[in-house]
């Protein structure tokens, strides 16, 4: 018999404090986008509504788990900025929040279930592919009309068995989705769940209810792809007599037309995506907008703090069409968010990057940084915009060749011959004393100003677009490696 007073205690500690949202992902290894996207959906919907979001760890399915992967979404969680009220390490009423810590929550729950009439015990030998058939002419499971009784006799001489849900043959069940509306389905295309499965843990469908239910959750946000088993929550939720909260299906995100992300194929993870040199504001950012649009006064607005969706977040702006995550797109959003920043938070990002190619510790990585900023769209461009500061590559003489400025192999060596004793006299040396320099110098020989500040641009860098004019690269690499590449560049064009 179902221990209704335990079950009366559990009820009675399920908060009604107003919206509960969570985000209860699966351990089995980096956080995907469209996983970061329900987090933050989920998140939003939650501080939008002065509410409350919990982490729940779901990890019943122990043979896909993956060693440090919990420590993945504690990570990313918090390098967001999604702090969650409730979880696993701030603990919380509706504790524990790890689904492998509430085993005997859903073994009890199911029980009572089954005295409802609404679930059975099931004895039968099936094989999971046998589970998964979707073949729904086949004839019913012989257990299902085992009475309690009888059922109860097997399990006490130890015979083995599942629990499964009882789908009525008769009728049909509606779901209501927020943004997809009412989906209706006939029970006859439903096939009897598995519950709780031989090991005694719980499937994914029933431990979501069940912790739902217990947690006290009003809005849940998933993929659409859950969508089909939609019905099947409903009536489990009617079956014990239990409020259903609001449901929010998620359209995928693609690739492209045909394609979904897909972690199989190795599409983005938040993690690959900091690795390939975005940042977490622009990352969540550009999160947000796929799927989901502000409408009103800020309906051509893309650009928004976390702060700033927070208060804007709103279920009718989640549309109902896939969304094609776009590299070029974030890339975009990547540079808008390097170009807001202050100079000092740029360095501070940019620093790390810089060292991996000018690892000379002469290199002033703060003023190398100030010359990146506008000149940066991700930060793995970084290192090959910076790889010249350590050591002058091998170039062809014919660089110097620039129809623009007018300049020849024949000009640019004059100009760098008529340089370099300028530049060994210079009393200080600074960015502005080498540009007032070669200013003086375009004047005294009657040319444009960029005429001669190319030759040494070219000669310090060996390249011909830098992050900085040559008073820039001059100023960083010192007196001694600024002359020393000139000398260099005057017997190239010799």
């Amino acid at each position: 018999m179902a221990d209704m007073k335990w079950i009366a205690e559990q009820e009675a500690k399920i908060p009604h404090d107003g919206v509960r949202t969570r985000f209860a992902p699966s351990p089995t290894g980096f956080m995907h986008v469209g996983n970061l996207r329900t987090a933050l959906y989920t998140w939003l919907i939650a501080r939008h509504n002065g509410g409350k979001f919990l982490l729940r760890i779901e990890d019943t399915d122990q043979g896909r788990l993956v060693e440090g992967a919990v420590d993945v979404i504690y990570r990313t969680l918090a390098e967001c900025g999604l702090d969650h009220d409730e979880g696993p390490d701030v603990g919380g009423p509706v504790a524990p929040y790890v689904q492998t810590e509430r085993k005997p929550f859903y073994g009890k729950y199911a029980e009572w279930l089954v005295e409802r009439g609404h679930a059975y015990h099931c004895f039968c030998e099936k094989t999971e592919s046998e589970e998964d058939s979707g073949d729904f002419e086949r004839p019913d499971d012989p257990c299902r009309d085992l009475c309690l009784a009888e059922a109860q006799e097997k399990i006490a001489a130890g015979a083995p068995c599942v629990i499964r849900q009882r789908i009525p043959h008769e009728g049909t069940t509606t779901f209501h989705d927020e943004r997809f509306g009412d989906i209706t389905v006939e029970n006859k295309t439903l096939d009897d769940q598995v519950l709780i499965k031989r090991d005694g843990l719980p499937t994914y469908n029933f431990a979501n209810v069940i912790d739902d239910h217990m947690m006290g959750i009003t809005h849940v946000v998933r993929g659409s792809e859950y969508l089909s088993s939609a019905p099947k929550y409903n009536l489990l939720y009617e079956g014990f007599g239990w409020p259903i909260p609001k449901y929010v299906h998620c359209s995928p995100v693609m690739r492209d037309a045909q394609h979904k992300l897909s972690k199989r194929d190795g599409d983005g993870t938040y993690e690959d995506l900091r690795a390939a040199g975005y940042l977490t504001e622009a990352i969540l950012n550009y999160v947000a907008l796929l799927g989901w649009s502000p409408r009103g006064e800020i309906a051509e607005r893309e650009i928004f703090s976390l702060r700033e969706l927070a208060e804007v977040f709103d279920l009718e702006g989640i549309s109902k069409s896939p969304a094609i995550f776009d590299r070029e797109k974030l890339k975009h959003f990547n540079s808008e968010y390097i170009r807001a920043m202050t100079p000092e938070q740029f360095a501070a990002v940019a620093e790390p990057w810089i060292r991996k190619a000018a690892r000379n510790p002469e290199i002033d990585a703060t003023k190398l940084a100030a010359l990146l900023q506008q000149r940066t769209e991700v930060l793995t461009e970084i290192p090959e915009k910076v790889d010249f500061f350590d050591a002058l590559p091998d170039y062809d003489a014919e660089l110097y060749v620039h129809k623009k400025s007018k300049n020849t192999k024949e000009s640019a060596l004059e100009i760098l011959r008529k340089l370099l004793p300028v530049f060994e006299a210079l009393p200080d040396w600074n960015r502005d004393a080498l540009m007032d320099s070669m200013i003086a110098l375009a004047e005294q020989m009657g040319v444009k100003n960029v005429k001669v500040m190319l030759p040494p641009q070219i000669a310090l860098a060996g390249r011909t677009v830098t992050p900085g004019g040559a008073a820039d690269l001059g100023a960083l690499l010192g007196r001694e490696e600024t002359l020393a590449r000139i000398r260099t560049g005057i017997e190239k064009l010799s």
